[in-house]
């Protein structure tokens, strides 16, 4: 069988990949680096798709984020090392969360110790994906190798992962150790222990040498139930020899390119089906109801001694970054209007959004 915890890590480059069913929970590492290149390319639309072997036997998702990790990076301001660890993390969130039960969401959370903080993602079925640092500026030094240290920067602890869906009454939670915090090695060791599904997981993020977004991108191979042995066989020598998804998205290959590259050999089943993945969602008028209500949880009195202190009420999402001020008199007439009413917003939002 396939290997049932397979990475394809932005960590480091083994002199050669081992073969993925030499040990039966073996994570082949594979370069993916985020570097300082020469010229920054221009990529397509981003683009997320989906394909099927052509007897069925394997899935492949194949995402083009570059887009929407540069519109994560720039919403965020974030150092070139935290841009490396929110763009795999958006990614293997879009990856995990797309082509699922409608209005299914999942929520992933690496509650690390390193000078990034946690890193939190959250994305839908239509793949539509945000996420957050806590401290956007992390940059610790590089590698010796050269790169960036991601796994430094998100440091040891837990990862946390949430499924959740509106007609099932609790969420699945599964939580696992960190075990690099280079991301796409993490949540593959997840699939593996508390999803138990066998899977290969590539993530990469390549940067200019202004620190901005080259290219961003990854794929996810889910191995079906009744995969032959020479699927298996083919779809690994596929991968031992496949370049990096940096490298096959700044050389012009496209999504449906690798999602063919990954499928050599084995051909790929009529009805391919795609969206356009992007950053977000945080609509302007659920936001600023979210805001108002969190701000009215903190009380007449403090919303007043806000305005006196700062002589504004300014909230700011965490996720898009977007800024809103309100006026002392629209927040007190929203707590008059919750006086009484159920209370929606937690604790943890009050003070996520204060």
């Amino acid at each position: 069988m396939l290997a049932r915890k397979t990475a394809i890590s932005p960590s480091c480059f083994p002199s050669s990949a081992p073969h993925l069913r030499a040990v039966p929970r073996l994570a082949r590492v594979r370069s993916m680096p985020v570097s300082y290149q020469d010229a920054a390319s221009t990529q397509p639309q981003d683009v997320l798709i989906r394909s099927l072997s052509g007897l069925g036997e394997v899935a492949v998702l194949v995402v083009n984020g570059t887009h929407l990790v540069t519109d994560a990076a720039s919403r965020h301001k974030t150092a070139p090392t935290a841009t490396a660890a929110l763009g795999r993390a958006l990614l293997g969130t879009l990856l995990m969360g797309s082509f699922r039960k409608e209005d299914e969401a999942i929520q992933v959370t690496f509650r690390g110790n390193g000078p990034l903080g946690n890193v939190m993602c959250i994305a839908d079925t239509k793949g539509q994906v945000k996420g957050k640092v806590d401290n956007p500026s992390a940059d610790p030094p590089l590698y010796p190798d050269g790169k960036l240290a991601v796994g430094d920067a998100v440091g040891t602890g837990v990862l946390a992962i949430v499924r959740s869906h509106p007609l099932e009454p609790t969420p699945y939670t599964g939580i696992v150790p960190i075990v690099s915090g280079e991301i796409a090695d993490d949540l593959a060791n997840y699939l593996v222990d508390s999803e138990q599904t066998n899977t290969a997981l590539g993530l990469g993020v390549s940067l200019n040498r202004e620190a901005q977004v080259k290219s961003a991108g990854g794929f996810l191979i889910s191995i079906l139930p009744f995969c032959s042995e020479e699927t298996l066989e083919r779809l690994e020598q596929n991968l031992s020899t496949m370049p990096t998804v940096s490298t096959m998205l700044n050389q012009g290959m496209s999504a449906q390119d690798i999602s063919d590259r990954i499928l050599e050999g084995l051909g790929t089943a009529p009805g391919s089906t795609s969206v356009v993945p992007r950053y977000g969602p945080c609509e302007e008028e659920s936001l600023k109801e979210r805001m108002m209500r969190a701000v009215a949880m903190l009380g007449e009195e403090e919303v007043a001694d806000i305005q006196a202190q700062i002589g504004k009420i300014e909230v700011t999402c965490e996720f898009c970054q977007t800024q809103m001020q309100f006026s002392e008199e629209s927040i007190m007439q929203k707590i008059r209007e919750m006086r009484g009413a159920p209370d929606e917003v937690s604790p943890e939002d009050v003070k996520r959004m204060a």
